[in-house]
Order: structure tokens, then sequence, then C-alpha cells
């Protein structure tokens, strides 16, 4: 057994760990592409092995839905439609609040790092624009997309992964009758603790909306299809389901069949290719080859309890286990070790996994999407500061779904 990978894995969960602490000047995406790279250079994963490794699903998916996110912002449809809906919006806790739902639905259709990266420079220009602190609502940005995306199996990259591999028979049914009813409470949990966390700071003064405008009327055109078209594809998934099962398409093609406009019929396909978000791509692919060369090294295999697996166990894990590994990484490794008889702790998984993105600033890549999009535009969105309200978010949050799921099994 080569421990390549192993030593591999150390050092690239080290790395990302402290890169923000130590000031190292790689992207969470370089790191774990010089990983996948050194595995492959050292023979520990064949390269006809580690193609097979990749979820070819899970990468069309993100690079559909990427492509769809991007032409929203690019376009101004998004501007436009938020200024819109936030106009009737007269309070700053109204305003708080209608952030943290905003993130939270759309995280469940368009997967929260596609919110992550659409959302960050919107809530910013709402805060310069009300005199509120931008930390609040980054704060309220990153919990709520992380808190929103638990009850959909297209909420995230991990929920994604469980409902193409994990045996579930209607993973938007399953997803939303066993989650979604303790995420309404999280999120309500979080309004009240950024609520009292920042009451110094929400004042009491009237909001005025400015208007926005669309950019590039083509382009919005094109965006608002694609828009449609995904939430009819994850509707008609979701009806076939419950009434035709054998008819139920790859969630593969939901991204695909709403990116087809915009690929197909826009002039500047080109320049969307180009924005989108590559560097998550390319971590993901990377992502892919490295833990399949650390499943082949059979460590993890050798680690699987005799016992029954139970739901305190895999919420601790989910959680604590996604700070040292991320949670992607963590759902691929454990996937394969929950029992497929068990579905109620695939979702525990799903669940753990996600919210395991509400405890530290690098639990989650929209955490540091959002991150580093803010300093572009002049916010800060600290370790130390995510932590202080993180930490007992995570803890209520684990909480509610440890008992509501007590309840279901």
């Amino acid at each position: 057994m080569s421990s390549i990978p192993l030593w591999t894995l150390a050092v690239v969960l080290l790395l990302i760990a402290v890169r923000n602490l130590a000031r190292i000047p790689l992207g969470i995406w370089q790191i774990m592409g010089m990983g996948a790279l050194v595995v492959l250079l050292s023979g520990a994963i064949p390269p006809v092995e580690a193609w097979r490794a990749i979820d070819w699903e899970v990468i069309g998916f993100l690079f559909g839905v990427f492509v769809v996110g991007h032409a929203l912002v690019e376009s101004g449809w998004l501007a436009a439609v938020s200024s819109r809906w936030l106009a009737p919006i007269r309070g700053a806790d109204r305003l708080l609040m209608a952030v943290i739902l905003a993130a939270a639905l759309g995280s469940a259709f368009l997967m929260n790092d596609t919110l992550a990266i659409i959302g960050t420079p919107l809530v910013i220009a709402l805060a310069r624009r009300h005199q509120l602190p931008p930390l609040l609502l980054l704060l309220a940005l990153a919990f709520g997309v992380t808190i929103g995306s638990v009850m959909s199996p297209i909420g995230n990259p991990q929920n994604l992964l469980i409902a193409s591999h994990g045996g579930l028979p209607r993973p938007f049914i399953d997803f939303l009758t066993v989650l979604g009813p303790p995420t309404v409470l999280n999120l309500l949990v979080l309004y009240l603790l950024l609520r009292l966390a920042f009451w110094r700071h929400i004042h009491g003064e009237a909001l005025v909306h400015l208007p926005a405008t669309v950019t590039d009327a083509a382009l919005a055109r094109l965006a608002g299809i694609a828009l449609g078209l995904l939430v009819i594809m994850v509707i008609l998934r979701i009806g076939l389901a419950l009434l035709i099962p054998e008819l139920v398409f790859p969630l593969v093609s939901i991204a695909l069949v709403a990116a087809a406009p915009l690929l197909l019929l826009s002039p500047r396909r080109l320049a969307l290719l180009r924005g989108i978000d590559w560097r998550t791509l390319v971590f993901f692919l990377a992502m892919f080859i490295l833990m399949r060369s650390v499943w082949d090294t059979g460590l993890l295999q050798s680690w699987i309890p005799s016992g029954p697996i139970g739901l305190g166990e895999v919420l601790a894990v989910g959680v604590l286990g996604s700070q040292l590994v991320s949670n992607v990484p963590l759902v691929s490794l454990a996937l394969p070790l929950i029992p497929p008889q068990h579905p109620e702790l695939l979702l525990a998984l799903a669940a753990a996994a996600t919210i395991a993105g509400n405890l530290t600033l690098i639990g989650a890549a929209s955490n540091i999407i959002i991150a580093q999009g803010a300093e572009q535009l002049g916010a800060h969105l600290g370790f130390w500061r995510f932590l202080a309200i993180g930490a007992p978010l995570t803890l209520l949050n684990l909480v509610i779904y440890w008992a509501w799921l007590s309840l279901m099994m």
C-alpha cells in the first residue's frame, strides 16, 4: 500500500487550512491541483483510473450552473430584479431577513457556490447604500447559502454527490421532506443570532432603494429564459420522481439544458465561458483524482466500524471532518461507508457536511468565494469574526437537525 496519497492529502489539507493565516500565495484550487498532480506523477493512480475517478455529472452540473449565474450578473438581470424585489422593504431588520431568505432559496436552485459568486457584490452594495456594516450582510449571505442548500440535492456539490451515488430513490423529495422543516427553523435561528450580534448597527431609518437597470437586454432575456428552464427542469424532475420514476433524467441535464440558450444563441458565449469560475471546476477535477487515490490505498476501508453507525457519529464526523478534509472530499470519502439501507444517515451526512461550512471560514468553498470577492471590493470577512458567529450557530444548527432526524428514524 503506497503512502504517497495519504501524505499528499495531509499536506493539501494543511496548506488549505493555513493559507490565509500564513499568507500563502496559492488558491485552494491550485493546492488541490498540485495534490492531484503529485499522485499522478508518482504513479499512485494511473491516468486511466484518474479519468474514471472524475464524476463528470457533478462537473457538468457545475459548469451549466456557472454559465447561467454569470449571465445573470453580467447582463444586469440580477441587479434589476433584486432592485424591484427589495423596493417594498423599508427597514434594516427586514432587509437582513430578505438577504437570508434570498440566499437560502437561491442556493437551493442555483447551488451555494453560484449564489456566493453573484450575491457578494450585491450585499456589499446594499450595505454601503443603507449604512449597514458589510460584515453583517456578508455573514447573512454566507450562512444563508449554507443553511438553505441543505434541503436540496442540487444545493451544493456534496448533496449532489449523495443524490447521484447514494441510492436515494427520490432525491428531491427526500431532501425537501426530511431536511426542509429543520432547515426553515435554522434560518430563523440565523436571523435571530445576527440580529442579536449586530443590534447596535441595525438602525431604524427608512431604506431608500435606488432603481437598477439591465445593462445588456439581449443577454438578460436569454439569462431569464435559462433561469426559467432551470426551475422548470427541477420541477419536472420532481414530478417524474413522484409519478413515473423510470423516466427520471440525470441531474446534470438540468444545468446543461438551462445553459443551452446562452451557449447556443448568445453572441457573448465566449465571454460567458471565459467568465465562469473555472478555478472551482479545476478544484473538483483534482479533488476526485486525489480522493480516489486515497481510497485505493485501502486505509479508509479498514476504518469501517464493525457495528452499526449511529446518527450522532455521522453528524459529528460530518462537521468535524469537514474542517479537515473540506465537505466535498469528506462526503466523497464517507459515502461508501454509509450502508445503503439507511437513507436517513445519508441525509444526516448531507446536513452535517453542509452545516460544517458555518463553523469556520475554511469549512466551505462558498465561504472562501465570498471572502475573496469581498476583499476585491474593499470589504473584509475575517476568520475570527466568522468563527465568533459561526461556532454558536453551528451548535444550534446541529441540535435542531439531530432532534428532527431522531424523530424521523
